[in-house]
């Protein structure tokens, strides 16, 4: 079908769910109200280090309308997260001011937060290492002492080919440090979820994760852990308010709702207040990055080394895997034969990190993208040119074992080039600069889990109307709308006909979540498989009723049609009628569960981890003040391979989302924390772009149908922001001559780098 002429794909078409959010009719987790429902409230430690000596909750169970109050003391001994490291609530010591204490449940918000601060918690304070260099020396207080070492038993390590031989054969090397700084997802809607258990201890949790089936598996362990064995879990989620990867674990917060309403027998709602929101959930993690490149005298690479170092925070959540996606682009972002990679997370007594748009790519790519233009400029080259030289090209197999498919890398760059009028503008030195930079992400699903799979299921009733209950989870990406436009291009029916549920375990199959840009891509596919099913079944039994070779039927506009026999004909609601009502007739449904065919790594960390990849570039053009430092982007271009554009608009809308995002990153954004205290949790203080700060953006898609894609579709919702901060930078060198190797680019660090530059020539002067 892919080679069709195709009626809805490739179509710009509104987000199916733009009504309900534009009039107010769209329930988020704030929204939802159940009869007899009490709300929870949390104490955090007062400490970033600490013994709990006692902790008096007296008072705050005397408080008229307090139905409960737990502490770590009296709820079952439970671990959660990555590496099980992490009660709901912490008896013994805290180890972050983030650190849960003691919670409440009553009957309002406001009775619920006076009896907290109606439990008195006495502390031995120890002390703090909020730098996971010190927290790697010697004698550096112990976050777990039980683990002995401050450093995670995580053997993130990667070789590929000879990188000693490969240096000693290099004719230019590169050397430098990248820093990173800690950033928060900042979604519109703060978390939250209700817990409600029935007559038979059965729960019903309603939440904005974006991992039902995941977080339905969580829960169903921590039930057996307090006691009740084989009951059933629900998870229906509510309209999400933004996700970006903060809802990709399950946190103390729903552990802690669970065992309040366990111990009331009510519903139990605990939602985040928006200060909650910045110092109670999980961040991106900050790097340091050492890293070498070179290259040959024609400027091809040889190799490529970095040594990373994370600050995991005070527990373990799914932050300390990013190291392994960080792989992605350090091995196989252009063609690099020789590539060694280590990397160390690192317990310290700062908030606890979590996977955010890009997955630690960011991270990387900055080091990664800064250092090409610093080795360009070493080789004597043009760092387009030297890009170009290096790009990845269809059916490569990369070092770390990627089977590269569809690959519009090459495009991507030249156009970027081309908007930005490159050849005449870079060079120039005159506080006017371009930069550009590459992206390589996951682009056909990711399998960091055991299955990546995606279920469907596929129901068509009389009328030809149709309801796919399918796994995924939307975030507001629009996913609904692009399995819609999917499904309804199969069936030869409008996309109003086609209605997608995707927000309760009960009715819909199994998904690994949203995350790693492989909804439009495995749910996509799983979607398509199970309507060419139905499609089918339907074109098999009409055959019979209008006596035609089933190869010669489709359907069209709703109507099934003899593509040979204009007069062999049938409305589809007439021919679904007549399969019903016929003796011993049926209802047509269908399914599929789509389980791409990639690779989780080997021991050696190698392995097709994703059955296609995303490429693209980003570039820009920045006006510098050299008084202030103040950067202004005059013009930013995003160029992406998207495999097929299923919907054009939506599609613009994530580069645009993504681009702002990483604005956001290089500019401006982060998270400050002194001695583990986040000193500016707030709007007003954690400068996040704004409508007037975005600069006008030019999107160019760049389609290169990929053979294994729903109609050559590749994931596009994470790239957006991966090269947004090493373009800015390598246009800022370009402008002023600086070049500034830790985020934010700030311009209090613009106009230190101006100063030590000009020290610099008075001194060889």
């Amino acid at each position: 079908m892919n080679g069709d002429v195709l009626s809805l794909v490739g179509k710009n078409i509104p987000k199916k769910d733009a009504p309900l959010k534009v009039t107010g009719q769209a329930q988020y987790i704030q929204d939802i109200k159940l009869p007899g429902m009490l709300w929870g409230k949390i104490l955090y430690s007062r400490y970033p280090h600490g013994r709990i000596l006692n902790i008096d909750t007296k008072r705050a169970e005397r408080l008229p309308g307090v139905k409960a109050v737990l502490t770590g003391s009296t709820i079952p001994d439970i671990k959660i997260g990555f590496m099980k490291d992490n009660p709901p609530l912490k008896k013994g010591k805290v180890c972050s001011m983030r650190d849960e204490v003691a919670a409440v449940a009553a009957t309002s918000p406001e009775v619920a937060q006076e009896a907290i601060e109606l439990i008195d918690v006495e502390y031995e304070e120890l002390p703090g290492v909020f730098d996971p260099v010190e927290a790697m020396k010697e004698g550096a207080p112990l976050i777990h002492e039980e683990l002995k070492s401050n450093v995670l038993k995580l053997p993130w390590k990667l070789i590929c080919g000879d990188v000693d031989r490969a240096k000693a054969e290099s004719a230019y090397i590169v050397e430098d440090t990248y820093k990173t700084q800690w950033v928060t997802h900042c979604c519109l809607g703060t978390s939250g979820c209700i817990a409600s258990f029935d007559v038979n201890n059965n729960l019903t949790m309603y939440s904005n994760t974006q991992i039902p089936s995941l977080a339905q598996r969580d829960y169903i362990d921590a039930l057996n852990a307090f006691g009740l064995k084989n009951k059933r879990v629900r998870v229906v989620q509510s309209v999400i308010g933004g996700g970006f990867g903060s809802k990709l674990d399950t946190y103390p917060y729903e552990y802690i709702a669970i065992l309040l309403a366990l111990k009331t027998r009510r519903p139990v709602k605990i939602l985040f207040t928006r200060e909650e929101e910045f110092f109670a959930t999980s961040p991106r993690q900050c790097t340091l990055t050492k890293i070498s490149q070179g290259c040959d005298r024609e400027g091809r690479l040889t190799f490529r080394e970095m040594e990373m170092i994370l600050d995991n925070g005070a527990y373990t959540s799914w932050g300390a895997t990013t190291p392994s996606v960080m792989m992605m682009p350090i091995s196989s972002l252009y063609k690099v034969p020789n590539v060694r990679y280590t990397a160390k997370c690192v317990y310290t007594n700062n908030n606890y990190s979590q996977a955010m748009r890009g997955y630690g790519n960011p991270q990387a790519t900055f080091a990664i993208e800064s250092s090409m233009d610093q080795l360009a400029e070493a080789a004597g080259m043009d760092p387009y040119e030297f890009r170009m030289k290096n790009a990845n090209e269809p059916g490569e197999v990369t070092p770390q074992r990627f089977k590269i498919t569809s690959c519009g890398m090459k495009e991507c760059i030249e156009a970027v080039a081309e908007k930005l009028n490159w050849k005449e503008k870079r060079g120039r030195h005159n506080g006017r600069g371009v930069g550009m930079a590459s992206l390589i992400h996951v682009g056909g699903g990711a399998r960091v889990y055991k299955s990546d799979g995606c279920g469907t299921i596929i129901k068509i009733d009389d009328y030809g109307k149709v309801d796919v209950f399918t796994g995924s989870t939307d975030i507001g990406q629009g996913s609904d709308t692009v399995i819609a436009q999917i499904v309804a291009e199969v069936l030869g029916i409008s996309i109003e006909d086609v209605n997608v549920i995707n927000n309760d375990t009960d009715v819909c199959p199994w998904d690994v979540g949203v995350h790693a840009s492989r909804t439009t891509f495995v749910a996509g596919n799983s979607a398509l498989y199970a309507a060419e099913k139905i499609k089918a079944e339907i074109l098999t039994i009409v055959s019979h009723m209008l006596g035609e070779d089933v190869a010669f039927l489709d359907i069209k506009n709703g109507v099934v049609y003899s593509k040979r026999d204009k007069e062999k004909s049938m409305p589809l609601g007439k021919a679904l009628r007549s399969i019903h009502y016929a003796t011993g007739g049926k209802m047509l449904m269908a399914e599929c569960f789509y389980d791409p065919a990639n690779e989780n790594f080997d021991r050696e960390f190698k392995g097709n981890l994703s059955v296609s990849y995303a490429y693209g570039a980003h570039g820009v053009e920045v006006e510098v003040d050299r008084k202030t430092g103040k950067v202004k982007i005059l013009n930013y271009v995003a160029a992406h391979d998207v495999g097929r554009a299923i919907n054009p608009m939506l599609l613009e809308g994530q580069i645009f989302g993504g681009g702002v995002m990483g604005l956001g990153y290089a500019l401006g954004e982060e998270m400050v924390y002194i001695n583990g205290v986040l000193k500016n949790g707030n709007f007003l203080d954690y400068k996040i772009p704004t409508a007037k700060d975005v600069p006008p953006i030019e999107t160019i898609i760049v389609e290169t149908v990929d053979k294994d894609g729903p109609f050559g579709a590749k994931g596009i919702g994470e790239p957006g922001l991966v090269p947004t901060a090493p373009a800015i930078s390598n246009a800022i060198y370009d402008a002023v001559g600086v070049r500034i190797k830790d985020l934010p680019i700030t311009p209090e660090k613009i106009l230190k780098a101006l100063k030590e530059k000009g020290a610099e020539k008075l001194d060889e002067a």
